[in-house]
């Protein structure tokens, strides 16, 4: 069985780390993104994910030169989105020490582009990111940083994505964004059942057993932000909750240990 992952997220905007609420208020800083970094590779957390989230908006793909710097410190998996829209920027960041990538806006406007950058650089290098709020006529996809709402059902989406060769799916839920009310486990336990591919849940942790909640509905790995940001919680504490709750989770150690 596969171990279940806790995954800090970390949001970038000119250089910084950064926390918002439902993707468009509350921001908080949350100091430098390198430094940060460090101390959760210190943790032994099993990956990280960083999102530029201005990228996209600004027409530009991830900041390639911080992915650099973190690479040089720490030894955990990353995984980059923000403006992918490229198979040469793909490369560039997988050059710049980035282990996989996240692709959202451009998934929606060519769903090919996902075959394609998994023909050329492997399924497992390729996380498909929806962002989805939820309503009278359901869940459903948001677009360009949450900022334009499409047709899409988001179960529907995620499903497609898989046919199309994603690694892995991340769900974020964008009324969840920064609540710390916990994850959308209605949306984890409905996509679950359906999907071969990992399943990442995103936004709403806020207590430990928001996490256990989560893995408990279905979800491969959980990504953390606010509660890790803000609180006294740390992944060590996560990992030690949730093994003593019987999760199977991989025992706590620092990349460099």
């Amino acid at each position: 069985m596969l171990k279940k992952r806790i995954i800090p997220k970390f949001l970038i905007r000119d250089g910084r780390l950064v926390k918002g609420i439902e993707f468009f208020g509350g921001w908080r800083e949350a100091g430098n993104p390198v430094s940060t970094a460090k101390v959760y590779d210190s943790y032994g957390v099993d990956e990280m994910i960083f999102l530029d989230i201005d990228a996209t908006l600004q027409g530009r793909p991830a900041n390639g030169r911080i992915i650099e710097r973190v690479s040089e410190e720490v030894f955990m998996p990353l995984t980059v989105g923000g403006g992918i829209t490229t198979l040469g920027q793909i490369e560039d960041l997988l050059k710049s020490g980035a282990d996989k990538v996240a692709i959202n806006s451009s998934a929606i406007a060519d769903p090919g582009f996902i075959t394609r950058a998994a023909s050329r650089f492997g399924d497992q290098c390729i996380v498909v990111a929806i962002d989805y709020r939820s309503g009278p006529d359901g869940a459903k996809v948001h677009t360009r940083c949450g900022t334009e709402p499409t047709d899409l059902d988001a179960v529907d989406w995620a499903l497609r994505m898989e046919d199309a060769h994603a690694g892995e799916i991340m769900m974020t839920s964008i009324d969840r964004d920064g609540t710390m009310d916990g994850y959308d486990l209605d949306m984890i336990a409905s996509l679950a059942n359906r999907l071969d591919k990992p399943l990442i849940a995103s936004s709403g942790a806020g207590t430990l057993k928001h996490c256990m909640d989560a893995l408990d509905a279905g979800a491969s790995a959980i990504t953390i932000s606010s509660m890790f940001l803000f609180t006294d919680q740390s992944p060590i504490k996560v990992r030690s909750y949730l093994s003593t709750n019987g999760c199977n989770v991989r025992s706590q150690h620092g990349s460099r240990s």
